[in-house]
């Protein structure tokens, strides 16, 4: 990865993990002090408000970040294209509004927090992190949102105290999105120019609303899942060993996959470009990538499942240390799913190969639902869920069968798959008998990180290799700057 990349990827994954804490943190305190009941009612509501901005925003964010990474380089095209996108976004969000108020407002029961969430719709008309990831600066969507985060946690911490301040806890989240998104636009006149062409609006509406097809495929078999479960079984306590198994599963797919989001920009740019040779070469670093965390992660979460479900869930979570070994290759999969899809098909314009991919991913998985759900619960909808993303990351390597090598592709596994199965036999006959403990949970994964990395450093992994060289070559930097100060000082 070059320099650029490398930052980027922290950048993203920083905030990702942000994300990802900020619940941790608030969702003990609101449960106690609002009741599940009004949890319940601040779910349900919102969840209908998502799907209108989704619809509202159509594909807009996925599509708007490629077209700008074409044309980073060029401040008149990007802004014809900033004007012509961000007006498009702005008219089909009013128009989702203006059906959203007048289905969801005069609700006699939740009329006040469904007006108060229209201002979480409106607030997406401002939402531009899509422009400055097409230019890949990461930096300011990932300081600004998280700003916003932590003034929301404060806020909620001093504001909401007993159950009747749901409407405040509203008022609070619609508020920070909204000046989120509005601080995107201070220093914007920098990046853009007097606009000098008519603007074209009509020709971005197919393949925006191309892009949104693989996004509602993915809400459909991701939410459809736990609606299945438990529709179909009468024991709702396997909707929540379900929920908890893939929770924990997807935060470890995070750390895999966020380096698309910031790959895709920069591969979008090249294509722009036709340096088809270099996309190559970056796909197949990305794959690199994705073994490299990937196979440790699957394999840590098999053997840490056993010791770190019963303290961290307490009583009554057995089951969830089996779901979590089922969901795991996942992060295979998806990985593989993402590097192909987010970073090499729609950034390169065959964006209808991905949407077929996903489409037929959640097929697959409501088929299965129907078949293993009833007689194997929680267990058949996370089997299903596995295959389900088997079968897409499957369609997506057929289709770039003829333009990527997927030999090399699959012997490149080689090194990280070896060093992973190596950590996972010796932490496993380690641990075998150590009890549930976050202690030791904490030595599992210490250990894991130490042997993982030893055996890369033993086989002169290329990435690990590249690290350890950069290392010393800042020391002897660092060294020689030291020496040359003691030079100067003596003289």
């Amino acid at each position: 990865m070059s320099k650029s990349i490398k930052k980027n990827y922290i950048y993203n994954l920083i905030y990702q993990i942000f994300i990802m804490i900020i619940p941790l943190i608030t969702t003990p305190y609101l449960s106690r002090v609002m009741g599940a009941e009004k949890i319940g009612i601040y779910s349900y509501t919102y969840s209908i408000v998502t799907y209108f901005i989704l619809f509202g925003s159509l594909g807009i964010s996925t599509y708007a970040k490629r077209e700008i990474a074409y044309v980073q380089d060029n401040i008149k095209q990007r802004t014809k294209i900033f004007w012509e996108i961000f007006t498009l976004k702005t008219i089909t969000i009013l128009i989702s509004m203006v059906i959203y108020f007048f289905v969801f407002a005069f609700n006699n029961e939740y009329s006040i927090y469904y007006i108060i969430l229209l201002l979480e719709i409106f607030a997406n008309i401002f939402d531009i992190s899509w422009f400055f990831q097409g230019l890949e600066d990461f930096k300011k969507v990932v300081l600004r949102n998280s700003i916003v985060k932590i003034l929301l946690t404060i806020l909620i911490f001093i504001v909401v105290k007993n159950n009747s301040d749901l409407w405040k806890y509203f008022v609070i989240v619609t508020l920070s999105t909204f000046l989120g998104n509005i601080s995107f636009f201070i220093g914007i006149k920098k990046y853009l120019c007097k606009l000098e062409e008519k603007l074209e609006i009509k020709k971005h509406i197919k393949p925006a609303i191309m892009l949104l097809l693989p996004q509602i495929a993915i809400q459909v078999y991701t939410v459809l899942d736990k609606v299945m479960l438990g529709s179909m079984i009468e024991n709702k306590s396997e909707v929540g060993y379900y929920e908890q198994a893939s929770k924990i599963v997807r935060i470890g797919l995070t750390v895999v996959t966020t380096i698309g989001v910031v790959v895709s920009t920069r591969i979008a740019n090249i294509y722009s470009k036709g340096n088809t040779k270099e996309i190559e070469n970056r796909i197949y670093k990305s794959f690199k990538f994705i073994w490299l965390l990937g196979f440790p992660i699957m394999i840590g979460f098999i053997i840490s499942a056993n010791n770190f479900v019963p303290w961290f869930y307490g009583d009554g979570y057995d089951k969830v240390k089996m779901l979590i070994k089922l969901f795991s290759p996942i992060v295979i999969f998806v990985g593989i799913s993402n590097v192909i899809g987010s970073q090499y098909l729609v950034p390169t314009s065959k964006q209808n190969k991905y949407t077929i991919a996903v489409i037929v991913s959640a097929i697959v998985n409501v088929f299965l639902n129907f078949l293993l759900i009833p007689k194997f619960l929680s267990i058949g909808a996370t089997i299903s869920s596995v295959i389900a993303e088997f079968f897409g990351m499957l369609i997506q390597i057929i289709f770039v069968r003829k333009e990527l090598n997927i030999i090399k592709i699959l012997y490149s596994t080689k090194k990280y798959l070896i060093s992973a199965s190596i950590m996972g036999i010796v932490v496993e006959i380690i641990s075998r008998q150590w009890q549930s403990s976050i202690l030791n949970t904490i030595i599992i994964v210490l250990i894991s990180c130490f042997v993982y990395g030893a055996m890369l450093i033993i086989i002169k992994e290329e990435f690990t290799s590249t690290f350890i060289k950069s290392i010393k070559y800042k020391i002897i930097q660092i060294g020689g700057k030291y020496e040359r100060k003691n030079k100067k000082d003596l003289l």
